[in-house]
């Protein structure tokens, strides 16, 4: 009977961050399946608010992967990082003739969960060369060459040829 271990997985959550969750989103997608080290260096080096709000959760993550599992910074990698809506803080402002415009102050619930990679398996099985592969793959076809001559196609003018000294 074989034993497969599962990966670990650690989460982290920032909720109520007042920010747009789509504004959030942009940020979370590019350290989607990254591993933490790349992830870190892709949030330093963006520049919308985001980066810093996820940056704080990434760290979290980090933290409880290392506090309560005993993973390695190093071994780890994200797995996965949505942003959800939070509610809506709906404020108004006065406008003209007395009318109201709604301003709607938008809050998201972000998360990050990390994963731990899984190690290399020591057996590895032996690669035939590319040659080999290729020809037992594809077909074998007849090679059929043709000349400069053959491969020109003749075609018949739909129209009947103009006559030089004839004017329209």
């Amino acid at each position: 009977m074989s034993t497969v271990e599962t990966p670990r997985e650690v989460r982290a959550q920032a909720k109520y961050v007042r920010m747009s969750p789509r504004k959030a989103r942009l940020v979370a997608e590019h350290i989607r399946g990254r591993s933490v080290p790349e992830a870190r260096a892709v949030l330093a080096f963006t520049s919308r608010e985001a980066a810093g709000v996820l940056q704080k959760v990434l760290q979290s993550a980090v933290s409880n992967a290392e506090a309560n599992h005993g993973i390695a910074e190093d071994r780890l990698y994200v797995k996965t990082t949505y942003v959800d809506g939070g509610p809506v803080m709906k404020r108004w402002r006065a406008r003209a003739r007395g009318r109201v415009a709604r301003i709607r102050k938008r809050t998201c619930h972000i998360t990050v969960t990390l994963a731990e990679r899984q190690q290399a398996s020591p057996t590895v099985e032996p690669v035939e060369s590319q040659a080999a592969v290729e020809t037992a793959t594809t077909p074998k076809r007849a090679a059929k060459t043709k000349t400069a001559a053959a491969s020109k196609k003749k075609t018949a003018s739909k129209r009947p040829a103009k006559k030089k000294g004839a004017a329209a």
